[in-house]
């Protein structure tokens, strides 16, 4: 996991459109966060979570990007799905994502499997990591943040 205060990984990927995005296109704070698929029960309350947040990130000035390794088709339909604002990145080969240090070693039923970690990184507008959030509850993620950048 990649710690507060270090240069963020550059990330260039596309996004559910097809575009290429960069991570140092933007200006001002960034929330990254990483999850692990696309339409499932964590991943959607997550999402949902910063749908609804969305207008108070705008407010602060931050954008929101979710990475997963779903492709682009994927992002589509989860974004028409859930009415998702933000921007959805693709990284099926894992650039992102192993750059980032969230593709680790997961156990379901007892049998170890390699998958995504769900983390928030929160980069600041020199390109620094400000804050890390690793291994996020999905329907708390998006108001934890929320409360840091206020200052609460």
């Amino acid at each position: 996991m990649l710690e507060s205060g270090v240069k963020a990984p550059e990330i260039v990927l596309n996004d559910k459109d097809g575009n290429e995005v960069k991570l140092s296109d933007f200006t001002g704070k960034k929330v990254v966060y990483f999850y692990p698929k696309d339409n499932t029960p964590g991943c959607s309350k997550q999402a949902c979570a910063f749908r609804d947040s969305f207008k108070e990130y705008s407010e602060l000035g931050v954008t929101i990007i979710g990475i997963s390794k779903d492709s682009e088709l994927s992002h589509i339909r989860f974004a028409v799905k859930y009415e998702l604002p933000f921007i959805l990145l693709s990284d099926p080969e894992l650039k992102a994502i192993q750059a980032y240090d969230v593709w680790q070693e997961k156990k379901m039923y007892g049998k170890p499997y390699m998958g995504v970690v769900r983390t928030t990184y929160l980069i600041d507008e020199n390109g620094m990591i400000e804050k890390v959030w690793n291994k996020v509850k999905p329907d708390k993620n998006a108001s934890e943040i929320l409360e840091y950048l206020k200052g609460k």
